[in-house]
């Protein structure tokens, strides 16, 4: 959410609701899209999910390392350039990589692999969808989360949050090392 606010400053209510609209909605057609064909892509090209958790691990930790040092810039939008500012960063870096990212999509391969009727897999995509709903919710009301926090506020999370997301990071990282190691020692 602060990562949102920052990128979309300058933009009025109108333009954050539809920023954040097409985000979720880019989020959730990716992540649905792994979900099905993440495997027989990775089989494609072969990469292991574990070489993928390390990558997001390695991606995770360095937007972790820009959240806790508050290093996003807020970017200056000209009236001109607001429709093709709000289609671009909806899709990235907002829906790919901050919402559906390589932890997102990881997950989302893993547990359709663990998905063994199609019941489950059916719920699976019935949670991604209200997580979406609920991410599309934050963002939307971020305005008003954001004046509720105040300044500090909104510093301190992005830290904590940012040094939250860098731990994630170094558990993506390890998860998925250490099949790799353990397969190399045999």
């Amino acid at each position: 959410m602060p990562i949102f606010m920052t990128m979309t400053a300058d933009l009025d209510q109108k333009h954050r609701a539809k920023t954040a609209k097409k985000a979720s909605i880019v989020a959730f057609f990716t992540i649905v899209a792994f979900a099905f064909s993440g495997q027989l892509l990775f089989n494609f090209f072969g990469i292991s999910v574990n070489s993928f958790r390390i990558v997001g691990g390695v991606i995770f930790f360095l937007m972790g390392m820009d959240m806790l040092q508050a290093r996003l810039n807020k970017v200056k939008v000209s009236e001109s350039e607001i429709k093709p500012y709000v289609n671009d960063i909806s899709i990235t870096p907002l829906a790919i990589p901050m919402i559906c990212g390589p932890g997102a999509i990881t997950n989302a391969i893993v547990l359709m692999e663990d998905a063994s009727s199609p019941e489950k897999k059916v719920v699976l995509i019935f949670i991604i969808f209200l997580v979406m709903i609920l991410t599309y919710l934050i963002l939307f009301s971020s305005t008003k989360i954001i004046k509720l926090l105040g300044e500090t506020g909104n510093n301190v999370l992005m830290r904590l949050m940012g040094l939250i997301v860098m731990v994630i990071a170094v558990e993506f990282f390890f998860s998925g090392l250490k099949p790799i190691i353990m397969e190399m020692m045999k």
